[in-house]
């Protein structure tokens, strides 16, 4: 399994706005193109003393199902224009990690 790490930021006054877009039509689009090995996408969100940090992990079944995803420059990171013009800075690449244990608890 391979885990896709992404991040951004923001102002204050922007968040609301930025959350709205990733998740009112990025994290959509990405999962109406039913891409074969994406898993899940996991959105979080950090208050910071000056901005608003997000942060995007996307698990996938292997580097080919994130190759299906971005092509074949994969670490390149997907970051729309919409969400592109309230974020004031954000990685231009995903780091990817290969998942060595990942453990479900049951309660």
């Amino acid at each position: 399994m391979i885990c896709r790490l992404w991040r951004g930021w923001t102002t204050r006054e922007n968040a609301d706005a930025y959350e709205h877009i990733v998740r009112g039509e990025v994290i959509p689009g990405i999962e109406a193109r039913r891409i074969p090995g994406f898993e899940s996408i996991d959105l979080m969100r950090r208050e910071r003393e000056d901005d608003v940090e997000f942060t995007t992990l996307m698990w996938f079944d292997d580097l080919a199902s994130v190759e299906a995803f971005m092509g074949e420059d994969y670490e390149k990171a997907h970051v729309p224009a919409a969400a592109r013009a309230v974020l004031s800075d954000f990685d231009e690449r995903s780091a990817h990690f290969e998942v060595l244990d990942r453990r479900r608890q049951s309660h």
